[in-house]
């Protein structure tokens, strides 16, 4: 009995992992279409331009042109982590 409940331990945390996972935050701006293209959308918010990339994914309610009026929901995505202080780098080994 105790066997089988440790063996169904490691399953019930790895089907449970998904729900500690933290939840993305979803962000918008509101505007007037600047600028719309196969790979991107800039919208304009007040005095600022806001370029947001676009992917076959991102989905459409309709066509989009300029001077449309739109909310572009977006998520902010890392596409690179340079890391500057910390942990350094190990000492190379080798005869002189």
């Amino acid at each position: 009995m105790i066997r089988r409940s440790l063996l169904a331990l490691p399953l019930a945390l790895g089907l449970s992992a998904p729900a500690f996972a933290a939840e993305v935050n979803t962000y918008q701006v509101t505007g007037p279409v600047l600028e719309v293209g196969s790979d991107a959308i800039t919208v304009q918010k007040g005095k600022e331009k806001w370029q947001i990339a676009r992917t076959p994914d991102t989905k459409l309610s309709g066509d989009v042109k300029k001077g449309d009026k739109v909310t572009v929901m977006y998520r902010m995505t890392a596409t690179s982590i340079e890391v500057k202080s910390g942990a350094k780098a190990p000492a190379k080994s080798g005869a002189k």
